[in-house]
């Protein structure tokens, strides 16, 4: 299995895409960016029917990526808190220029 860096693109597209890729992550981002730091169980409810098992997966490569930063409090109950990173922000714009596109289009159907 080659590693991110050996990984030969043929466009920044095709490599942003791989970065994002699944269902599930930019719905997250999208949220994170709004509240700011969310708890898990924020994240699961700001999203219609994810399972566990996705959600956690998704997270952990968000995080893996550098698009979010998860601190993890000692406490009982475990508290664990979700933020974007700097890279994770700096994707917001993206996002952003996909909701307008995304109201102004879904005002046509």
């Amino acid at each position: 299995m080659k590693s991110e860096n050996e990984t030969k693109y043929s466009c920044p597209i095709e490599y942003t895409l791989n970065l994002i890729a699944g269902k599930w992550k930019l719905i997250i981002l999208w949220h994170l960016s709004q509240e700011k730091v969310m708890r898990y169980g924020e994240i699961k409810k700001s999203l219609n029917n994810i399972t566990h098992k996705m959600l956690s997966q998704q997270l952990k490569e968000l995080e893996a990526d550098g698009f979010i930063h998860r601190e993890q409090y000692p406490e009982i109950p475990p508290k664990v808190e979700y933020s974007l990173t700097k890279l994770g922000e700096s994707f917001m714009p993206i996002l952003e220029s996909m909701s307008s596109w995304g109201k102004k289009h879904l005002k046509e159907k």
